[in-house]
């Protein structure tokens, strides 16, 4: 259900190209969190860069909403980005997944267009993000 994969760019870098692509590919970013500063705003420390994105792609949630509204508590997509043992790994719940999780009959919007590793290569996929600023 988890798919999570390492890059070799900063979590700064790669939180900054996972919102170019994403907003590349029709999706929007809602929110961005980052986890260490509201925890630390908190008095805890979080030894870790932990950052998560909300994203949405307008026309898809609307398909899919129509087809089943409360698939809307598995909106909005999250995209992880995070350092754990030295790496930095970008991750996400397969939006098939957890929405087959929730529905409570087909999902017929999503699958054609999600069901590979996580989306097509004609859709947004969070783990092509281009070669920037000498990272690879």
């Amino acid at each position: 259900m988890k798919y999570v994969r390492a890059t070799a760019k900063s979590v700064a870098d790669a939180v900054s190209d996972v919102e170019a692509s994403v907003k590349r590919h029709g999706f929007g970013v809602l929110h961005a969190y980052d986890f260490k500063e509201t925890l630390r705003s908190k008095g805890f420390d979080l030894p870790n860069e932990c950052h998560v994105l909300e994203v949405c792609n307008p026309k898809q949630a609307n398909e899919i909403l129509r087809t089943d509204m409360s698939i809307n508590m598995a909106l909005p997509c999250r995209i992880s980005v995070h350092e754990d043992a030295g790496r930095t790994w970008i991750g996400m719940i397969r939006p098939t997944a957890l929405l087959r999780l929730v529905s409570e009959g087909p999902i017929s919007p999503l699958p054609r267009r999600t069901s590979s590793e996580p989306w097509p290569r004609s859709s947004m996929n969070p783990f092509e993000i281009r070669r920037s600023r000498g990272h690879r």
